[in-house]
């Protein structure tokens, strides 16, 4: 019996005007930027996924069996369900849409990131959400159980300062050098910034007023992923990585506008901003040419990498989270965990 092909809408469902609103209302209550992108990606996802599955359009307040059913279509492998069933076929819709890659279980991370947006988009509009439910949270712990997996880390390793000097060492006198590594020493030794964080500073962020007596640039951070905007304490840079941060102003003749910017093939430094796709590019070209492995580490092993050293080295941890901006100690703790479990001397007992 052949199975009828599943309808594929022609375009990736659109927010509505109602749904846009309630991303603005966000907006003033002072969300993270990052955080209203990662609602809206979510929000579209679900609205498509109920289109593909139910083919009807998010209820506000949304309904428990509905509920139910985005649970259990994320909490299996679709590759051995039946061809016909609702959720796979839900699913392969999805697929062609480009909103879901396999029909591979998803990380439970990912259900429970996506719940957690539907659950505050029902916050925002002073609605019960379904997921409150007694019968909808004993699905979802059980969901969780079942693809229970370690979580993986966002870097395959974390880049310690000797892994940064290997990097450093490939910068040798080009714009792109320069850049590549005032871009790698702020990206590390200010705490361990995110791409968006690196991509998103301007000149006017950075103050050399104390530069030329202390040897101190002053870094300010419009907002991170933990902070709020006009919240966010100031970095600063010393030492080697003011020193070539000062070197690519002067050379990139930064004056104003982006930090960080695309340089031309013929070495012309270009007026818009550098993309995070570019410091993921930057950071696997750097250690390409500094011989370690593809896939060795991400640029979130900057920010892993500066608090395993900090360990390393005996900082505080109080002192490494006032610059990484850690806002739970949890977070950072395990860091500190994993050296110094390597460094405890029981480990030696049979040796």
């Amino acid at each position: 019996m052949s199975v009828p092909a599943p309808y594929i809408p022609n375009l990736t469902p659109a927010l509505s005007e109602a749904d846009h609103e309630a991303l603005t209302d966000l907006y003033i209550e002072g969300t993270p930027a990052n955080t209203l992108r990662a609602y809206e990606r979510d929000l579209v996802y679900l609205t498509a996924w109920k289109l593909a599955r139910f083919q009807e359009d998010l209820l506000w307040p949304e309904t428990e069996p509905t509920a139910l059913a985005f649970i259990l279509d994320h909490a299996r492998d679709l590759n051995e369900a039946p061809e016909a069933e609702a959720a796979r076929v839900a699913a392969q819709v999805l697929i062609a849409q480009g909103l879901r890659r396999t029909l591979d279980c998803p990380a439970p991370s990912t259900l429970d990131r996506r719940i957690a947006s539907w659950q505050a988009f029902h916050r925002m509009k002073n609605l019960r959400s379904p997921f409150d439910a007694p019968r909808v949270k004993q699905a979802r712990a059980k969901a969780r159980r079942a693809a229970g997996r370690p979580p993986s880390p966002k870097s395959a390793n974390p880049i310690t300062r000797d892994i940064l000097e290997q990097m450093l060492a490939t910068c040798s006198g080009t714009r792109r050098d320069c850049r590549d590594r005032a871009l790698l020493m702020l990206g590390w030794a200010s705490g361990g910034r995110r791409r968006s964080e690196i991509v998103e500073l301007q000149r006017s962020d950075v103050s050399l007023k104390d530069f030329h007596q202390n040897g101190l640039i002053w870094i300010s951070l419009i907002e991170t992923k933990t902070t709020a905007k006009g919240k966010t304490p100031r970095l600063v840079l010393k030492g080697r990585s003011a020193q070539a941060l000062i070197h690519w102003i002067e050379l990139g003749a930064i004056d104003n506008g982006p930090l960080f910017r695309p340089i031309s093939k013929a070495d012309r430094v270009l007026k818009r901003p550098l993309s995070p796709d570019a410091v993921y590019q930057i950071v696997k070209h750097r250690l390409s040419l500094a011989g370690l492995p593809d896939g060795f580490a991400s640029p979130h092993g900057l920010r892993s990498g500066f608090l395993t050293q900090a360990a390393l080295d005996g900082a505080p941890i109080q002192a490494a989270m006032r610059l990484s901006l850690h806002r739970s100690m949890a977070q950072a703790q395990k860091y500190y965990d994993d050296v110094e479990i390597a460094e405890n001397p029981a480990t030696d007992l049979l040796k």
